[in-house]
Parts: C-alpha cells; structure tokens; sequence
C-alpha cells in the first residue's frame, strides 16, 4: 500500500502567496473596469445633454428663422402702404416748407421755431435753439417731439446733432454740458419709453446707412468714455444706452461693458428700463441680486418692477431692508464721529435722505396699502425743522452786531436807549451831588394821592436844587411840606452812566426828581433881584 508523499509548508507558504498576488490583480482590474464604466457613462450623459442642448438651440434657431421670414413678409407686404404714406408726409412737408420760405417773417412761438428747423434739416441750429430755452424744458420736452415729426428724417436729424457733439468733446469746446442736455432731449424725443416695448418683434423705422453711422458715431463715444471714466456723467451714461436701445446696437458692444453702466448708475430714473429695454431679461435676477448686496434697495425695487420680478423680490421687504441699513449707517457715522456737532448733522441729512428715497419709492408704486409712511412723513417733518432752526441760528451767529443798540420799547426787540446820550456841557458840572448819583427807590402809591399831591413845573424851577442856598440864590420862595408824599425818582439806565460810574448828561438832563407842587395854597412867585 503506497503512501502520499508528506506536503513541506514551504510549498503551501508559496501557494497562499500566489493566491495573493492573483487576488491584488483582480481587485486591480475590478477597480479599472469601475473606472472606465464610470468615465464613459458620463460621457454618454454629457453627449446626451449636449445633444438635447443642440436640439432646443435647433428649434429655437428654427422658430426664429420662420419669425424673421414672417416679419420680412410682412414688411414687404406693408412696404406699399408705407411708401404711399412716406409720400404723403413728405407732401405735406413740402407745402408747409414752401408757405415758410413765402412768409419770411419768422415766429417767435416755440413750437413754429422748433417745427422750422426740424423741417431744414438743421441740426447745429436746432440744437442752439434748444439750449438757448434751456428754462423753458418742461414746454420743450413736449414741443421737441411734434417739431420731429416734420422732419424728413428725424433719426439722421438727431444722429447729426450727435456727430456734431462727439467730434466736439474729442476736442474739448467749451458748452459742452449744455449740449450734451441738447442732444439728450432729442434722442429722448426721438425714443421715447412707449417705443421701446413696440420695438420688439418689429423691424428698424431707420435706414440701414443711417444705422451704420449710428454705430460708428456710438464707437468713436465709446472710445471716448473708456478715456474717462472717472469723469463719466451720469446723464452721458444714461444717453448713451438710450441711443444703444434706439438704434439696435447692442450686438456691437460687449455685454459687461453695458452690465457695468446699468450698474454703476443704477440710480437713475431710466437706467431700470433701459436694462430691461437692452435685453438683459435672463441676467435682471443676478443684476439685482448685485444691487441688493450693494446697499441699494431702492434701485433694486425699481429694476425689479422694470422686469417683473417682484414676487422673487418683494419690495416691502426690500424697503424695510434699506430702512434698517440706512439707520445702522447713521448710527455708525454718529459713533465714528464721537457725536461730534459735524458728525450729529450728517448723520440725520443721511436719515433724512433715506426717508425721503423710501417715501418717493413707496409712491411711485403705489405701496402704500403695503408699507405705511406716516411714521417716515412725521420723522421727516422733525429733521426738516431742526435743519431749518439750526440754518436759522447759524445765520444770525453770523451776521455782525449792530453798534447801536436798540431802545426796549423798539420794534427790533429790547435793549438800551435808541438815542445817544447828550454830551456834557462846556462849563457844567459834570459831578452831580450825590444825591442825585445815588437816588432812593420810588415808592408806590395811590393814584389819588398822586395827583393831590405838589407837582412843580419844569419850567418854574428848571434848575432848583434840593439844598436851600441855592434856592435862595434866585429869591424864589419855597416851601413844602413835611406831609407831601415822597417824590417819584425817574432813574436813569445804567448804560448812561459814563466810564467813572457816573452820569454822562449835564445839568439839563441830570435832572432825576421833581418838587411836589400844593395846588391848595399855591402864590404867585415874587421875583426879588440879588444884592
């Protein structure tokens, strides 16, 4: 009987490392093959999306084509009707140049000046003619659009007045602001709002030579605005979009250049349908996003209404928002200001500047069932008083004192005595006694013991003095009686008394009481001449 030769644990030791080594390289290949399974289903997911993304191009770029062969029909269709219609204007535009040059005597109304110049064709003048009105904007604005309309081109009519401004700001004339609010009014004229939204779906009511000049015109600005941007107006901004809306020449800029200047003068009255008029539909949501995070919510519920978001954007909530932001920075500018006097002002015109955007914005939008105002229209009420109070004080802390003072009982208010104090006489004695220096203070009493009392006249005893020498010098008799009532004492202010405390009137005017005169046993005064 044989046996099985005995196994060496060499031998299964080289087994178990073999089935190793073959283990590793199958959870190799496993793992590469997981790999490539995975890299090649996204590839099929990506080529799927892709082609999915090509057919919803496909039929979008088909929809488009059959619009364009639809509009091109239709233009072609109405080009008759348009023509017959261009001749008749032209007609009438003609009788009415032709009754202008046979009555030479020009108008001196605004809308037959207008109307004539727009029918010459003359841009230079028209444009002098409207800065020279600049008072008169409101009846203008309203004047400049029929005077268009006689015109026999208006767009080339106002892209001239536009070459005309251009090729003067690349050299620096002087007027240029007052032609630049020229030529903004008459491409405001020439679009308006209404024709932005009646643009779409239909062709240009322009030449196509006349659209090329436009965009070389807009070029050459362009280039211009690039050179300076930091001195880039806020009314140039925006009449410059208006002309890339009016005359369809988005395509040739780039789309974050116009983003940028929908941005940075986001505050402007137009600059929200103007976006939403530049076909920034899709991207309105991120503008106003950046808006938001910026700090201007205001702005931010203008652009919102423009494109028809404000269920994305609520503009009660966005208005409070600004509410909260506004007061958090006039707290900060008191706070940095160490509640300065400088620091306390500007911190309410800033409080005051924030309520009155959220009272113009609540109104422009009819949000007033939504967000009440009276609490904002009281609070601005009280910061309007306090800057007017403090103007107030501030201007009279100003104004130089009058040298003269003025009398208490005066129209302009209390003081001393309007008249100067009489200058001492020559030879007077300019020390009185002192009794008259010192006097004792009235004392009161009835009206009937006033006047039963003494009174003596001024001019019986004009110069007696209350010593009895003196009365004996003029032999003047007097007498008075122990029991008369106490003389009345008519001070003197204390601004007459002069630097060493005493009173600067003479003998005439340092007279400060008057002798009780008895009407009862009153005599003829003796007059007795001096030894």
């Amino acid at each position: 009987m044989s046996t099985a030769p005995p196994i060496s644990a060499d031998r299964v030791q080289k087994f178990i490392e073999d089935l190793e080594a073959q283990k590793k390289i199958v959870s190799k290949c496993t793992e590469l093959f997981t790999t490539l399974t995975n890299h090649f289903t996204s590839l099929q997911n990506s080529l799927s999306q892709k082609s999915q993304s090509l057919d919803a191009k496909f039929l979008s770029l088909s929809s488009k084509f059959s619009q364009t062969l639809d509009s091109l029909s239709q233009r072609e269709s109405s080009l008759p009707d348009r023509e017959s219609a261009a001749a008749a204007h032209i007609e009438t535009l003609k009788e009415a140049a032709f009754a202008e040059f046979k009555d030479p005597k020009g108008s001196a109304q605004l809308s037959d000046t207008l109307k004539s110049l727009a029918r010459r064709m003359d841009s230079a003048g028209l444009v002098k003619f409207i800065v020279s009105k600049r008072k008169e904007s409101v009846p203008l604005r309203a004047e400049i659009s029929v005077a268009l309309s006689e015109a026999v081109d208006p767009h080339r009519l106002v892209l001239e007045a536009f070459e005309d401004f251009v090729s003067q700001k690349s050299g620096k004339t002087l007027g240029l602001t007052d032609k630049r609010w020229a030529c903004g009014m008459l491409v405001h004229a020439l679009f308006p709002e209404s024709s932005w939204k009646e643009k779409k779906g239909k062709g240009p009511e322009f030449s196509r030579n006349i659209g090329e000049r436009a965009a070389e015109v807009v070029d050459r600005w362009k280039g211009q605005l690039d050179g300076e941007k930091e001195g880039l107006t806020p009314g140039e901004a925006v009449m410059f979009l208006h002309m890339v809306v009016g005359f369809e020449l988005k395509e040739r800029f780039d789309e974050g250049f116009l983003r940028k200047l929908v941005l940075d003068f986001s505050s402007r009255r137009d600059m929200a349908k103007l976006a939403a008029a530049l076909g920034f539909d899709d991207e309105m949501g991120d503008i106003i996003d950046e808006l938001v995070k910026n700090g201007k919510e205001i702005e931010a519920v203008y652009f919102a209404r423009a494109a028809g978001l404000t269920e994305r954007f609520p503009p009660v909530s966005l208005l409070k928002s600004y509410q909260q932001n506004s007061k958090k920075k006039a707290t900060t500018i008191l706070k940095n200001g160490n509640f300065s006097t400088a620091a306390t002002e500007e911190s309410k015109n800033v409080e005051l500047n924030s309520i009155k955007a959220i009272i113009k914005c609540v109104e422009d939008h009819k949000l007033e069932s939504e967000f009440s105002t009276d609490l904002l229209r009281k609070r601005a009420t009280q910061l309007e008083k306090v800057k007017s109070d403090r103007k107030k004080s501030s201007a009279a802390a100003g104004k130089p004192q009058n040298k003269r003072s003025h009398s208490a009982g005066s129209a302009r208010g209390s003081g001393p005595p309007a008249f100067r104090p009489t200058k001492a006489a020559k030879f007077s004695n300019v020390y009185p006694p002192f009794n008259r220096r010192n006097p004792a203070p009235s004392a009161q009493q009835s009206p009937a013991a006033r006047f039963s009392a003494q009174y003596n006249y001024v001019g019986q005893n004009v110069f007696e003095a209350p010593t009895a020498p003196y009365a004996s010098a003029y032999g003047v008799t007097h007498s008075q009686s122990p029991a008369a009532v106490t003389q009345q004492h008519y001070v003197h202010p204390v601004e007459n008394l002069g630097v060493s405390g005493f009173p600067t009137s003479g003998a005439y005017g340092g007279q400060t009481s008057y002798v009780a005169y008895d009407y009862g046993s009153a005599a003829p005064s003796v007059f007795q001449p001096s030894s």
